[in-house]
Formats: C-alpha cells, structure tokens, sequence
C-alpha cells in the first residue's frame, strides 16, 4: 500500500514538474513576442512575422491575433523612411498604409484594429498574397496613424507607402500625387441641411452669406473658396466657411447638425446619403451640389507606378459603398441621443443655474467652464439625482470615496454645488498631479485628465507607454495615445473622450449663435 501511494506520489510529482516546465517555456517564448513588438526591430522581418502568426491551438488565437495586430501598429514602419516601388514593397514584405483614427475608419477596439479603410486593406492584402500558403512568405499591410492634413506630407517623404483616406482628387492635390480611384466620376459634394431649418435654399446661390462648417482640411475648402469668387463677381456676399475644431470628423459634424447646432454643412453625397439611414435630423441635398463628378480614392507617390498599376486593379474588385454602408449601419454604436437633446437642454432654466456653478469653480480651478459642462453633461446628462450602479453620485458622477480623499476633501457631494465643486477639483488635481509636463498642451493636459476620469490616473499612465512603444506620440491624445487607449482598455475611453470634446465644441458653436 505504501509503494503503490509514493509511486502515485512520484507520478503526480513529474507531472507538476513537467506542467510547470512547460509554463516556464510558454512564459519565455510570450515574453519573446511582446518583448520583439514592443521595444525591439528584428533585422529580418519575415522571422518577426513568423513568430506573429497565429497558432493553430484554439488557446492562443485571440492572444496571438492581438500580437499580429500589434505588429501592425509596430514603430519600426513610422520612423523608416523610404520610397520603394511595389517589387521593392513585396521584397520588404510590408507596405505602409498611412490611416486617420476616426469611429468608421479606423479605431482599435478591445486590441483589434477595424473600421472601414482596415476592411478595404485586409482585402488589399488578401490580394497581395494570392497563391501564397506560407505565412512567412506573405506580404503584410502595417498602419501608420496619422492626422488627416499629414497623409499627403507623410506619404511624399517616404513615412508611408499608400495614404489610405477617402481623399478628394482636387486640382492641387493631383499636382503632387497620383490617385488612385474607380473609372467612376460621380462622387458629388452636396450641401447638408438640419430638417428643422427654415432657411429657404433653392439654387446654391442662396447660400450667399451664410456659415458653412466643415472638416478642417479637405477638399470641401478650396471648393467653397471657389464658389465664393463666382458669389463676390455676382456682387453677392461669399459664404463664411467655418473649418472645425481639430480632431472633429464628418461624422462628428453631422450629428452636431443633426443635433441643431450647425444649419449647414458639406459632404460626399455617397457618405450623407448613408449617414442619413442613422441621423434622422440631416436633410442631405443632392440638388445642391458644391462639387460634381469627383472621384476620391487613395493616393500613392509619383515615382510609384507600379504600385498605383496593382491598386488600380484592386480598386475595380470593391464595391465601397456597400461596405461603407455595412461599416455604418452595422458597427455604428447608435447616434448620440445625448447630443441630440443638447441643444434643447440648453435652452431650459435649469442649465442657465448650473452655469453659474460651472463658471465659479472653472475660474477657481483656471478650467475652461464648457469643458467642465460638457464632461458632466457626458458624465450624468447634467442631472444632480443621478446615481451610478457603482455609486457614482450627481452632476459629475463622483465616487464618494474620491471625494473624500485628500486631494479633494468636499463633503456632502449630494448637493449640487459640492458636486461640481468637487468634480472641478478633482481635475484640477489630476491635471496638476499627473499631466503638468511642459511637454504636454494645455489642451492635452485636459484631454488626459478627461481620460483619468473615467479610466483612472494608472491605466491612462499605461496607455501612454503603449502609444510610445507603437511609435506614437504620449504627450498627444488624439489620433496617438487614444489608439493605444483603443488596443489597453476598448473604447470606452477613446468615446469618453471624443464625446465630452464633440459636447464642448457643440456648446462654443450654440454660445457663438447666440452672441
């Protein structure tokens, strides 16, 4: 009896050893992988993307799938710098797609990087690897997150391989790129319009003296500007053509108009009438039409003909609107009610107390009081009777443990003025506490203390060193930090975030109508 337990002793011995054994192995070979895609560039990528591909065993897909998405997002392809043709772009086995973060075109979210310009790569870079079996052999489309007014500076001094953005083939542009597009030219730049509207707009003419807001930088600007000379030689007064707050998408401005807060603005006609299936408010008029017969599409350098050939080729294979449509309609997370009852509450007796509140603690705390209101009204809908399934309490949704804290110290948060009193300083403290870089925007400073909020002080700390490992910027939250943001925690910050900004940028416009 005592020869058969310790032989069952020593068996259950070597199995432990041998569990642990192989646990020490697989530690060592994942440490391996994320050490190789966060901190060092192997010299043969075709070895780094070897070792990226996802394994057969169904207990490494989805850890394995955010290591090839990682990769993607890799430093390595944003700070080399070069102007290779497509033999030499096959022989490297990557190409550089330089992409916009924005909620359909490209975002991470959970660790995995979508939206709509990633479908059409990943169908890009199925075409690439047609007939391909092994996966080290196959060629890999890497993301370079850009701003929008940077894709054609960065793509002409050798940071990207393909400006990936829907852009609009203008005169100027064709002059230092080539586009690559559908044989198609029927993409129209068409006034949108709130339904509520009471202007009377029959012919474009109309439109004389009146504001148009629209994305900053595109195409929509040297257009307008054209149309206002054809207005002053009428002896008609030229449109006033407002360029959004930095970090603000179409898709942003559409909901503000659909919100009420804008009256008009400019946008393809492929992408409105879509838009239009989710915004019920947005009146898109194809009768006024800005622009006709455009065609947008991706740009390539001049001295790359043979990548613009292969593209071209590829561009005939998809049908944009229908997975533009698919993108929208489908993952589109539902349109902002809260922005849509925004301009109403506003109107109402109760916001003009609370802005009073908002004003004295924003001076207090040197906190721009819109910023303070839009992130309560992001936080609770402005509501003090408001209490989280965590128990977040009020106007600013407080934990009480963080209002006692000593950095805050506020008692009796369920009264509205201690609320907001306390939610200013609390800001105020993680701004001062955690962001007062120099290296840090004022506005940023804002930006990341937004994202403490909701996130706390140490994962938006994490966030930052995953945006400098990614070859990002960490002092800069948009379109850097909130893509790590994207890949760390999922969206929830990343729309936290944009939300409150789209608020503030939507209270500055209803303030400015009524000034």
């Amino acid at each position: 009896m005592i020869k058969k337990n310790l032989y069952n002793y020593l068996i259950l011995g070597f199995l432990c050893l041998l569990a642990v054994g192989y646990w020490l192995v697989s530690d060592a070979i994942n440490t391996e992988i994320t050490t190789a895609g966060q901190t060092y560039v192997k010299p043969a990528i075709k070895s780094e993307i070897k070792e990226l591909i996802p394994k057969k065993s169904a207990r490494n897909n989805s850890s394995n799938a955010a290591n090839l998405d990682f990769y993607r997002l890799m430093p390595s392809y944003a700070d080399t710098v070069y102007t290779d043709d497509f033999t030499q772009l096959k022989q490297r086995k990557v190409i550089r797609a330089l992409v916009v973060p924005s909620r359909t075109d490209f975002y991470i979210d959970n660790g995995k990087i979508s939206g709509f310009i990633v479908k059409l790569l990943d169908n890009y870079e199925n075409e690439l690897n047609k007939g391909v079996t092994q996966e080290d052999k196959k060629t890999r489309i890497v993301y370079v997150p850009v701003d929008f007014n940077d894709l054609i500076p960065y793509l002409l001094a050798g940071k990207g391989d393909i400006a990936a953005g829907l852009l609009t083939a203008t005169d100027s542009r064709k002059k230092q790129v080539d586009f690559v597009a559908s044989h198609r030219k029927d993409i129209n730049e068409v006034i949108i319009t709130n339904r509520s509207s009471n202007q009377n707009l029959v012919e474009m003419a109309d439109l004389s003296g009146k504001d148009i807001y629209i994305v900053k930088g595109s195409s929509y600007f040297e257009h307008l500007s054209q149309f206002n000379i054809k207005l002053i030689n009428k002896g008609l007064k030229p449109i006033n053509i407002i360029e959004a707050e930095d970090y603000l998408s179409s898709e942003d401005i559409l909901e503000m108009l659909n919100a009420g807060a804008i009256e008009f603005t400019v946008i393809d006609d492929f992408r409105a009438n879509l838009w239009a299936k989710v915004l019920p408010n947005i009146q898109v008029r194809n009768d006024l039409i800005l622009n006709e017969s455009g065609s947008v599409g991706w740009a390539v350098r001049k001295n790359n003909p043979e990548l613009k050939q292969h593209l071209k080729v590829f561009s005939k294979q998809v049908k944009k609107g229908t997975l533009l449509g698919n993108i929208i309609i489908n993952q589109y997370y539902g349109r902002d009610q809260k922005l849509e009852n925004l301009k109403q509450y506003k109107e109402s007796d109760q916001y003009k107390q609370l802005m009073a509140l908002f004003k004295k603690y924003g001076r207090k705390y040197d906190i721009d009081y819109l910023k303070l209101i839009a992130q309560a009204y992001q936080e609770s809908g402005l509501r003090q009777d408001v209490t989280s399934h965590r128990g977040a309490v009020g106007v600013m949704q407080l934990m009480p443990s963080t209002a006692k804290d000593k950095h805050v110290a506020i008692e009796n948060i369920e009264r509205l003025e201690n609320n907001i009193h306390a939610g200013a300083k609390y800001m105020n403290f993680l701004r001062s506490r955690y962001f007062n870089s120099p290296n840090i925007s004022r506005e940023d400073q804002i930006f990341f203390s937004w994202a403490a909020y909701n996130a706390g002080p140490a994962n938006v700390r994490k966030m930052r060193s995953n945006a400098e490992k990614m070859g990002l910027d960490k002092n800069v939250w948009f379109q850097n930090v909130e893509v790590a943001a994207g890949r760390l925690i999922g969206s929830e910050t990343v729309r936290y975030v944009a939300n409150i900004y789209k608020y503030y940028s939507t209270y500055m416009l209803l303030d400015k109508k009524e000034n």
